[in-house]
Parts: C-alpha cells; structure tokens; sequence
C-alpha cells in the first residue's frame, strides 16, 4: 500500500500545523489554499489555489486524494454532499459539519440530544429580540449570526431593542441566547475515528479577551473532576451522535451553579488544543491525521502537569524575530510556533507553550514570551 495522500480544504495556520503533523508519518498533503502566501501554502508540497466555494475547484483538487479534510467550516454543504456522490471520502463528513457550520442546526440538535445548552431560538427582528429578552428575564442577550462568525466576529450582546438591529443588515438568520452567567470557559476536545474509536484530552480553561482566545491552560485549574467526566463525556456523546470525525472541540460555560453548558463547536484543529504539540503524548493535529486516514489513535494523556498556551497576536513591533533572542534565552524550555503571517494588529500570527510543576510560572512565562514577541514588553 502506498502512502495516502490526505486533501485539506484551507490554508491557514490549522493547515500548516496538520502538514506538520503528518510529516514524520510519511504523508502527502495537497493544499487548496485561497493564495500561494497563505500559513500552510508557505510549507505544503503540492498546493493548488483556487476558491473552495466552487464546486467544479473542490472536484478537480479532490482527484488523487484518498480523503479530504479542513482548516475550517466554512465550505457549502452541498459541495461536500456531491463530493462524497463522487465517492471521496470526506472528513468530517457533510451531515456532521452542518453542525459547526450553522449555529441554529446546531442548537436544534443538541437540545434534540439532551445536550446542556444556554436558552434560545431563531429570531426574526430587533422586535423579536426584545421579546427572546422577556423570556429569559430580560436584556441582555447574545445575538449571533448563524453561519459565518469567528472570534468574536457575528457575535453581538445587545442591551435594548434599539441595539439588536445591527445583526439583522447581515442578511442572515440570526439566533438569540441568553447571556450566561458564568464564571470561566472551558473547552473538551476529542478526536474521534470512522470506525469509532475516540479519545478525550484533558478539558481546559479557554481565557478570552476582545472575543478572541488569548490563553488556554491545560487543564483547567480548580475543576471539579466530577465536572470534568462530565464534560469529556459530552464531547465523546456529542461526537457518536453527530458523527464526528476527526477533532472536536466543545466550547463550554462552566455555570456559577456548577453546570456546564455548551457554547460552540468546531469540527478541526483548534486553538483550545494548541498546547497538546508540546504538552501532550500525542497532538491534536496528529490525532487529526490518524482520525481521517482510520489509523488508531494516538495518547492524549499530557506530558506536564501544567501546560500554557499564548497566542501570540499582531502589534506595532512587525519584526518578531529580533525578539527570539531576549525569549529562547531567558526560557529555554519555551516552544515558539509561529504562522508566517504578516504582522497586523490584532491579528493570529503564532503562539507559544510553556509547561512544568507551577503552573504561576508557567503562566508568567507564557504571557512574558507572548507580550515580548508582540512588543508589549521590552524588558
């Protein structure tokens, strides 16, 4: 048998990352990338560019790939159906990635399940916004737009009816939750294979700021282990009764009553995984790999008893490898992954993981390397 090659539908970091991955494994990877700049095109061997909203592109990089898998959602349903038609195998398939896709699919299906979820429906206008509120005791409340949001982007907490015109100019259905009241985020993420096979790695705690992931420790420090299984349990349900494969990650409030309920999914590598590269037996993006070929999979267990990841985001100091030298010099146990992104304020350009036996430590060296590599800190 030859070595497989394994299509990926995206370009950016997740996609770099994933080719990486895959490398020490022997493995093609074949890259449809929307420009020849993008963070995987940069490093993939066979790249082909082109627009994944177009059915007749997604058929034509698909031919000679022996299955097909993403950096990100955002490709129609209906293409991946007639791929699939045309006897490819994708992963995962169109009928589990409607669910990370579109957000009232999403909520429909898991509230179908039993899955723990925030209050909310389908709203029609600003007016029925303001109604949603009176359900659920009032503004304010989450509005998003169900397909096409990303850190932070779609999403809306609005106060009053005046504030909840603003999703609608979107020209898409919009879904109205309630506003939690929660005390940190966590996130359990599980990779899953064809023939069902799932592991679980340990749920951590997701630090956001400005809607965007700044720190995520791993695992979450103080949580109940009770708590805990129950989340590892929900991601592994959720992906059985989806059909998940691959990576899944389950965003979660955990509640100031000490409930958990489910904020988002994504159907890929994922930002709240990032630390497994060096903190874990095997990575998320390995797990990817092995899920979508049906290899068995790999230890989730961690390496460390603590584990930090930092993204590092754009700022105004463009050149960040002048600053490799003050960071690989004071930390020398510090993992720089950067993205070979141009660097734009606020924009994903990298991340870092620290790890060891105080998680303090870790924490401080984490965010020192993550602030000096943006030009936050000098010293």
């Amino acid at each position: 048998m030859t070595f497989p090659v394994v299509g990926m539908v995206g370009g950016g970091q997740l996609a770099r990352m994933t080719h990486e991955a895959g490398i020490p494994l022997g493995l093609k990877f074949k890259l449809l990338s929307d420009t020849p700049q993008d963070s995987a095109a940069q490093v993939a061997g066979e790249v082909v560019v082109g627009d994944y909203r177009d059915l007749e592109t997604l058929r034509a990089f698909a031919r000679g790939c022996d299955v097909i898998t993403f950096d990100h959602e955002h490709v129609p349903t209906e293409h991946l159906r007639a791929l699939e038609a045309d006897g490819i195998p994708v992963r995962p398939g169109p009928d589990a990635l409607v669910h990370a896709q579109d957000k009232g699919v999403m909520r429909a299906r898991l509230t179908e399940i039993g899955a723990p979820c925030p209050r909310h429906r389908i709203v029609e206008d600003a007016a029925d916004a303001a109604a949603f509120a009176d359900e659920v005791g009032g503004f304010p409340v989450i509005l998003k737009t169900v397909r096409g949001g990303y850190d932070g982007k779609g999403v809306w907490v609005v106060r009053s009816e005046a504030d909840a015109a603003e999703p609608f100019r979107a020209g898409v259905a919009v879904l109205a939750e309630e506003k939690v009241d929660f005390t940190r985020e966590l996130a359990a993420n599980i990779v899953r294979s064809p023939h069902g096979q799932a592991v679980a790695y340990p749920v951590v705690e997701s630090i956001q700021v400005d809607g965007v992931c700044d720190t995520v420790i791993a695992p979450a420090p103080g949580l109940d282990e009770r708590l805990a299984g129950e989340a590892q349990q929900l991601a592994l349900r959720i992906a059985a009764e989806l059909g998940v494969v691959g990576h899944l990650a389950v965003e979660l409030f955990e509640t100031r009553d000490g409930r958990i309920l489910v904020n988002e999914l994504a159907m890929r590598p994922h930002n709240s995984g990032h630390w497994t590269q060096d903190g874990a037996v095997t990575s998320q993006f390995a797990n990817h790999v092995r899920a979508v070929l049906d290899l068995p999979l790999g230890d989730p267990r961690p390496r460390a008893t603590w584990t930090v990841m930092s993204n590092v985001l754009g700022g105004d100091y463009p050149d960040m490898y002048q600053a490799y030298l003050h960071c690989m010099a004071r930390d020398p146990q510090l993992k720089i992954h950067m993205y070979g992104k141009d660097v734009k304020p606020g924009r994903k350009v990298g991340h870092v993981n620290t790890y060891g036996d105080d998680l303090a430590d870790v924490r401080e060296r984490a965010r020192h390397a993550a602030d000096y590599l943006r030009g936050t800190i000098t010293e």
